[in-house]
């Protein structure tokens, strides 16, 4: 071999390594590829099942004729006996576990207690510890007679459901062994099986083929270990399976006294795949197919609660749904999830997640880095109304929360901090105003020489031209709202869902989170748009605004006459609040109530320390000086110019 062939062969591969590396596909369209993959598998998998119950209906005919055939023949036949007849047929080797008796078992922890059913295999019930509903009744997440959570595979041509299966207990902890509760406390754990066993004939089961389900509990946790384990399955799975399919199932129960308000908070929320956090709404109906999505998490809110699921790896191509019960009270709503979870057969195969049952409380939520804290509301997706509950609201009222103080008293703490914060800008706010009652006088005769219509322009600039030399900013009362806006829409999204205000009893009001009643009406009377009660917090909230707003038109003085629309809405809007907060947390109608009385005493402090004498002098002094003009008052004047009006120079 010469030189010249080594130097071709060379060239050569290293032409080809060039082309493997121009040529490879990028990450994001080997993901394309593989959801492709998965989307074709899984259109393959539902002309499977199709055809499987197909034969699952020629099966059943055969079993029928079978029946009769025993029958004919003057056997007789018991109820257990024709089930496994027909169960053998509909699920091969898992026939055996067609038949059995529905029992409890339970993990007691400091926060919850779980009970666990042969039946499925599953949690049946999730009662936490330390809350009760609002008719201190105990409170559970989840309860047997409105839940279905299982597997479906295939095996052997056939579409097998793990949740209507009876499972065997199993404690891999040998001092638990045989006890039906098994508690743990502090940082201890524990661990219980339930063993789905494969049949070994018609009257025995293999003990060394199973599907194995192990929960493992931590004392002091609201989140749980759920680990499946295919023991020496190769044989009873379809080895053409990338997927097994989670359906979960739940009619979420009533917690609150307010079931609209509740009902208005409940709703399923998921994380995609390394993104962000969605839900379905909370308000209507509603069903997605997030076809060739991943989901981290999926997760059933209520309004103080949340029961979610969350995978080590990811969930493939959800379904969900969310729908309304018709009729009765003790339901809120029914959630409903389909997902993928990535599986290949083996003999010996995990799949693990995590379950949180729990109080929506940020700091508990946040601890876990999974977004979960992101289904509390704590504003419309805008950042200073998430800020302002995030670094102020509760921080407040987990400190003084800690050391067990009220918290009605707690939120008097808060809106003093916060009004103390802002004093700076509602003292230059207050000042404004008070040069805008001492220039009334001047106003008012710029009235009465431009009174015709044709001269609302020269007004216009007359007045502007007076304001600035004066050195009055005509916008200063406007501010005070515009700051206060961010914290009122915080705090009417955030108060509602704060579980600390939860049951938490203030003056006469029982619970801060809902709405107080100082008066029910008989007979189930209802007035339209305000409900069938009286809120005495809603009430006196409504009569300070009242005030506030006839308060803040004195101080407005005249700059409220050129504006006599907006006077009538600004009287119209706390009678409003009145018919929006009857049904509403009674801890925000307190607030609002609290803000409007210390916003009376900062207004009677500030005008205690301003001289409006000195202030006229003032005034008079900064209108001797040459003022150059604004932006917004050569607009005015051009305009003025342009309509032949007279400009003054």
């Amino acid at each position: 071999m010469n030189n010249n062939t080594v130097i071709g062969l060379v060239l050569i591969f290293g032409l080809f390594i060039a082309s493997f590396y121009l040529n490879k596909p990028s990450e994001a369209q080997l993901m394309q590829q593989k959801r492709r993959a998965d989307s074709i598998y899984l259109v393959n998998q539902a002309k499977r099942e199709a055809e499987i119950k197909a034969v699952a209906r020629d099966r059943a005919i055969s079993v029928a004729k079978e029946k009769e055939k025993v029958v004919s023949s003057g056997k007789r036949l018991d109820s257990v006996t024709i089930l496994r007849l027909t169960m053998k047929d509909e699920l091969g080797a898992f026939a055996m576990a067609a038949v059995g008796k529905d029992t409890s078992y339970s993990i007691e922890n400091d926060v919850f207690k779980l009970q666990i059913s042969s039946l499925g295999g599953k949690i049946s019930r999730v009662e936490l510890n330390d809350y009760r509903t609002w008719d201190q009744h105990p409170l559970a997440l989840m309860s047997k007679d409105s839940l279905q959570f299982g597997l479906s595979f295939f095996s052997n041509n056939r579409i097998i459901n793990t949740n209507k299966l009876y499972f065997q207990p199993f404690w891999p902890d040998p001092k638990n062994a045989g006890q039906p509760v098994i508690k743990v406390t502090g940082n201890d754990s524990v661990s219980f099986g339930m063993r789905l066993f494969m049949a070994a004939s018609d009257t025995t089961i293999d003990p060394g083929k199973y599907i194995e389900y192990i929960y493992t509990v931590k004392g002091n946790e609201y989140m749980l270990r759920y680990s499946v384990k295919f023991v020496n399955m190769a044989d009873f799975v379809d080895p053409a399976t990338k997927y097994l399919v989670l359906n979960w199932n739940n009619n979420l129960n009533r917690q609150e006294k307010s079931l609209n308000m509740e009902r208005m908070s409940t709703g399923l929320y998921f994380k995609y795949s390394e993104d962000n956090v969605d839900n379905l709404s909370e308000t209507s109906d509603e069903e997605k197919n997030l076809k060739n999505e991943r989901l981290k998490w999926i997760s059933y809110k209520q309004q103080f609660f949340t029961s979610t699921l969350i995978a080590d790896d990811f969930f493939s191509d959800p379904k969900l749904k969310v729908a309304t019960l018709p009729g009765g009270n003790h339901y809120l709503k029914t959630m409903s999830t389909e997902v993928g979870i990535p599986f290949i057969p083996k003999d010996n195969k995990t799949v693990s997640m995590s379950m949180y049952f729990g109080p929506n409380k940020y700091y508990g939520l946040k601890k876990y880095h999974q977004d979960l804290e992101k289904q509390i509301p704590l504003g419309w997706g805008f950042f200073l109304m998430a800020w302002i509950n995030i670094y102020a609201v509760i921080p407040v009222f987990t400190f003084f929360g800690n050391f067990g103080w009220n918290y009605g008293v707690i939120i008097l703490i808060l809106t003093i901090l916060l009004k103390i914060i802002l004093f700076p800008i509602a003292y230059k706010t207050y000042k404004s105003s008070a040069k805008m009652r001492v220039l009334k006088p001047e106003i008012d005769e710029l009235t009465k020489k431009f009174s015709k219509k044709e001269d609302a322009m020269k007004k216009q600039s007359a007045t502007m031209d007076l304001y600035k030399k004066a050195g009055v900013n005509p916008m200063a009362g406007c501010i005070p709202l515009l700051l206060q806006m961010p914290i009122l829409i915080a705090m009417f999204r955030f108060f509602p869902s704060s579980i600390e205000l939860r049951q938490q009893a203030f003056l006469w009001a029982t619970d801060l989170s809902s709405y107080d009643s100082i008066y029910t009406f008989p007979g189930g009377f209802t007035i339209p748009y305000y409900g069938d009660h009286i809120s005495l917090f809603a009430l006196l909230m409504t009569i300070s605004s009242i005030f506030y707003t006839k308060l803040n038109d004195q101080m407005m003085g005249s700059q409220q006459t050129q504006m006599p629309g907006m006077k009538t809405m600004m009287y119209l809007m706390p009678v409003m609040f009145l018919f929006w907060f009857n049904d509403y947390s009674s801890g925000l109608s307190y607030y609002y109530l609290l803000a409007n009385l210390l916003t009376f005493a900062q207004i009677y402090i500030i005008r205690a320390t301003i001289d409006e004498k000195k202030l006229h002098l003032q005034i008079e002094a900064n209108r001797k000086k040459t003022v150059k003009k604004s932006g917004f008052q050569k607009r005015l004047e051009d305009m003025a110019k342009k309509r032949g009006y007279p400009v003054k120079k």
